[in-house]
């Protein structure tokens, strides 16, 4: 029996790696057999093609790398954790909560096409790609985590990437970072997403207030309520 699949997305610095975190612990003390994924997956090897594109391998900005072939190197890399990591504990009934997944292409590298038909063929092209031709999972329910975008910046003020390093190409770019953020607005409410609004007048909501709206709904999808 195919077991869940929920995904945290949400822009860089929105909280993502927490709310994860939180998520995947609650639902483990309740009994639950869950398991937390993340992307990019840089302990593999199937990461070397986003760390060299966000690194500025392949240019300094983030459009020198299409919306297409950028989409690949991020699939590749969901692939092949999917094939060895969490196939079978999906399949035979386990819970997978991820920390980004294909819907991060369509929040990134969707930014980048300005033309709306040429976006819609993009998110189309995507959905064929890496759920039907490349056999993904469709997620059961994808979060987003809407943290306004200057805020996102206040907050990774300092901080190192998931790479352990300085900030990569997607962080150094303010202006780009507040586009994915429009973009991400608009991408949630055409496939249906539970957009989170973590902040109201200036003020971030709770840590544990954003969780509880998470969780809520979380074990609805799973099957608890």
């Amino acid at each position: 029996m195919r077991g869940k699949l929920i995904v945290i997305e949400g822009t860089d610095g929105s909280g993502k790696a927490t709310q994860t975190g939180k998520l995947v612990a609650r639902l483990t003390a309740e009994g639950l057999n869950v398991r937390k994924v993340d992307y990019p997956n840089y302990q593999s090897q199937s990461s070397a093609l986003v760390k060299m594109y966000l690194n500025g391998d392949f240019g300094s900005q983030p459009e020198d790398v299409n919306a297409y072939a950028a989409s690949t190197f991020y699939a590749v890399d969901r692939i092949a954790s999917y094939k060895k990591d969490w196939e079978d504990f999906y399949l035979n009934g386990g819970i997978v909560i991820a920390d980004r997944y294909t819907t991060s292409n369509m929040i990134h590298q969707a930014a980048k096409i300005k033309d709306t038909v040429e976006k819609e063929k993009y998110l189309e092209w995507l959905w064929d790609f890496e759920f039907t031709k490349c056999g993904l999972p469709v997620p059961d329910k994808v979060f987003f985590l809407a943290m306004p975008p200057d805020i996102s910046l206040e907050l990774m003020r300092g901080r190192e990437n998931k790479a352990g390093n300085g900030k990569d190409i997607h962080e150094q770019n303010s202006e780009y970072l507040a586009h994915c953020f429009t973009n991400a607005c608009e991408v949630a409410e055409k496939f249906g997403w539970h957009k989170v609004n973590c902040a109201f007048d200036r003020q971030i909501k709770s840590i544990e207030d954003i969780h509880e709206e998470l969780y809520q709904i979380a074990i609805k999808v799973i099957g608890r309520v």
